[in-house]
């Protein structure tokens, strides 16, 4: 299997063709080796248009919503962003590619080990990845320009909202754990501005912030 080219097609099949027209985040999805971040026995279909398991009742993203979300975000070169759930470390590679440096958050230990490891081999530095509880964030390293949640949520934690710039942005899947809503709030003229990019499925979150049960 050509798995080159069965990026080049994710990339004309699943995101442009469904309107991802951003250069700079497909110039980043297309730098990242999407196979490199899923189980061995999946690799054949790392570049469908699916999310796959990854472990731990987790998944890595269908391609089409890391395209979505990364464009929605719009990290920039000098900006800092905060990625919550870690997961495979895939979005996190592909953002690293778009902002300045990068600090994600996993709350399972063999998929944050798991990920360091592989943003490591792929030769990624400017991504940090902690050990804790994402839905309170990463006060320590705070303010962030952008905050890219990768699980669902009931609302957006109180944490969260803290740290994020003056200016800033959060992108999340917020609704009920069968079914969210893709919003980004932006922070504007010290008002909270909320707008909507339809509807997804995320693995929901856990920790203080996230789904109890």
């Amino acid at each position: 299997m050509d798995l080159e080219q069965a990026r080049e097609r994710m990339i004309a099949e699943q995101l442009e063709q469904r309107g991802i027209s951003d250069p700079r985040v497909l110039a980043a999805i297309r730098m990242v080796p999407r196979h490199r971040f899923v189980p061995p026995e999946l690799t054949e279909h790392a570049y469908e248009d699916t999310p796959l398991p990854i472990g731990f009742g987790q998944t890595i993203s269908q391609p089409y919503m890391v395209g979505l979300m990364a464009e929605v975000a719009a990290p920039l070169p000098h900006e800092r962003l905060l990625e919550v759930g870690t997961g495979s470390g895939y979005q996190a590679a592909v953002l690293a590619r778009l902002a300045g440096v990068v600090y994600t958050v996993e709350c399972v230990e063999p998929l944050y080990l798991r990920a360091q490891r592989t943003l490591a081999e792929i030769g990624v530095t400017n991504c940090f990845v902690r050990l804790s509880d994402g839905s309170l964030g990463w006060p320590e390293m705070a303010p962030f320009d952008v905050i890219v949640v990768t699980a669902a949520m009931p609302g957006i934690p109180r944490p969260l909202i803290e740290q994020l710039a003056p200016q800033g942005r959060l992108i999340a899947p917020i609704g009920v754990p069968e079914l969210q809503t893709l919003v980004r709030i932006r922070r504007i003229e010290g008002h909270l501005r909320e707008e909507c990019f339809g509807e997804c499925r995320f693995v929901k979150m856990v920790g203080k912030h996230g789904f109890s049960t």
